[in-house]
């Protein structure tokens, strides 16, 4: 091998070293640290109103639970979408199983970070992007209230996921896209009501999720916000929900409002699919609350979409 070839296997073999070292950097997973936490006593009111406003129970109950079961979050139910079926945890305060073993500062990184108690990136099925919005003391709030409630002990498995979405590292990259780490920032042009609103739903509700179409990374298109698209679990359409000239634009604030309680809609109809289960939580909430996120969904710019 002449000196000139093994100089060239050495710069390669540099370079490689050098970008894998630097994507294990980029990639390193974040996690908040227990001393950064606020002083905060914990108010399980609010801690269960943040429990229905994130609809914790659509995900984290056992498939088909109704009435008092629904209390009981030990996960199972699958999602599958374009990049693989995910399944939801076990997040009862079950020490072996659930998210009883847990420290505040555990759920606040999975929570703000979406990183595990162990290391490991999470998915974002879990939808973290939003939950990133949410004030800390309200994180702690609704630990609190997920405490009181009902352990079991259920055994979730993980995602069936095919290369390369299984690389979990590599979600490391896709937080650099789509996760700052910013709290929740009102607009000033927006009223106190819809600025609150704006919390409700950019953070604890996460409607984003579902309303906002996605890139082909999975990330939400910020510049699209809550214009609607096609499903993230991969079937139908998610309607647009800004206040676009003959769609939900039309209706008014106390209509949509009352939807949020009722499932009704101004026409008579009523909500289905997923939204039927939006309309469970929110029907527990305060009126204020669903007020607010009324206020909020009129505020915004109307976008075109779907």
């Amino acid at each position: 091998m002449s000196g000139r070839v093994l100089r060239l296997l050495l710069v390669l073999v540099l370079a490689a070293g050098l970008g894998g070292g630097a994507f294990w950097w980029l990639t390193e997973p974040k996690r908040v640290d227990a001393a950064s936490l606020p002083a905060h006593t914990a108010d399980l009111a609010n801690g269960e109103r943040m429990f229905w406003a994130g609809g914790c129970a659509s995900c984290h109950a056992r498939p088909g639970a109704q009435g008092d079961d629904k209390l009981v979050l030990a996960g199972g139910l699958e999602l599958p979408t374009p990049f693989g079926t995910f399944r939801a945890p076990n997040i009862t305060p079950d020490r072996a199983t659930g998210i009883g073993g847990w420290s505040l500062a555990d759920f606040v990184t999975a929570m703000k970070d979406g990183t595990s108690p162990d290391g490991r990136h999470y998915y974002p099925a879990f939808p973290y992007a939003s939950y990133q919005r949410m004030r800390t003391e309200d994180l702690i709030d609704l630990k609190a209230y997920l405490d009181t409630l009902p352990a079991a002990e259920n055994v979730v498995a993980g995602p069936d996921l095919a290369f390369p979405y299984n690389f979990r590292r590599g979600l490391g990259l896709w937080k650099l896209l789509y996760l700052d780490g910013e709290p929740y920032r009102p607009s000033p042009a927006y009223s106190e009501q819809a600025q609150a609103g704006g919390y409700l739903v950019e953070g604890p509700g996460h409607c984003g999720e579902c309303h906002t179409p996605r890139s082909v990374f999975g990330g939400m298109e910020r510049d699209r916000w809550l214009a609607g698209g096609p499903s993230p679990e991969g079937k139908g359409t998610i309607p647009n929900i800004t206040p676009v000239a003959g769609q939900f634009g039309e209706w008014s604030e106390g209509e949509i409002a009352y939807a949020l309680e009722s499932g009704f809609t101004p026409d008579y109809d009523s909500l289905g699919g997923s939204m039927a289960s939006v309309v469970t939580n929110w029907s527990h909430v305060p009126a204020a609350d669903r007020e607010a996120v009324a206020a909020y969904l009129k505020a915004i710019p109307p976008i075109a979409g779907p």
